[in-house]
């Protein structure tokens, strides 16, 4: 699966500790040799998730022995002063609702591309290329920065500032949630689903008291909503038509 001409190139993913950071991971681990991860302290809510990254590599690690052999360096950086910006549900005790403008306040502005310059920049000092983010502009929350044209945008002005030829990755750029889940599956068979289930984290509220069918969460914010529905027509697909 590693594609012909990158394949000895490192890579850094975006690594939150959540299901589609996951799933950009074991896509990284599959396809560049060697691959660090970067996860980001921005005073979120759900800081919980920052917990589940060490776990996250060392069980990813133990799937496969060619990703155990690819994973390399993990580096956690202090954003503070970007929750200290922000003021939405994110970043504050308030309840999640849609804002005048149409974006839920759960958007924190400026985050994917702060985390992709800091990422970049990283990367730099790395001599790493290949960059990974799980953004989305299928099945999301309507935030601008995970469209497609913000990323290609980004990347442009990378290169420019850095004198780069940095690749960013979204692998999961076009595909809804349930596709999301086929992917993990592809790329780690049944073990990786499990995983992502039990150990990552999405819930935007930090809850990790329930453990659903889809893993742990409030079951109602919009991070919990997209992976239960992406999970549970996931699930459906694996039964096959109905006779």
């Amino acid at each position: 699966m590693r594609a012909a001409g990158i394949a000895e190139e490192g890579a850094l993913v975006l690594f939150s500790g959540g299901q589609d950071s996951t799933t950009c991971l074991a896509y990284a681990l599959e396809r560049f040799g060697t691959v660090e991860t970067v996860g980001f302290d921005y005073g979120q809510r759900h800081r919980v998730e920052l917990a589940r990254r060490p776990v996250l590599r060392e069980a990813l690690a133990g799937l496969k022995g060619d990703w155990a052999a690819r994973l390399g360096a993990d580096h956690l950086l202090d954003l503070s002063v970007l929750g200290a910006l922000s003021e939405t549900a994110l970043t504050r005790n308030v309840a999640i609702a849609m804002e005048d403008n149409g974006l839920p306040n759960t958007f924190v502005p400026g985050r994917n591309i702060v985390f992709l310059t800091f990422a970049a920049a990283l990367a730099y000092r790395r001599g790493l290329r290949h960059i990974v983010g799980g953004m989305c502009e299928t099945d999301f929350s309507g935030y601008p920065d995970c469209r497609d044209d913000t990323i290609k945008a980004l990347q442009v002005a990378l290169n420019l500032g850095m004198e780069r030829r940095f690749v960013l990755h979204t692998p999961l750029m076009f595909i809804d949630k349930a596709e999301t889940w086929r992917l993990a599956e592809h790329l780690g068979g049944g073990a990786l689903v499990e995983l992502i289930v039990e150990e990552t984290h999405t819930c935007y509220l930090g809850e990790r008291g329930e453990r659903r069918e889809w893993g742990y969460g409030c079951g109602t914010c919009p991070a919990c909503s997209l992976r239960a529905d992406g999970f549970a027509r996931y699930r459906s697909s694996l039964k096959g038509p109905s006779r």
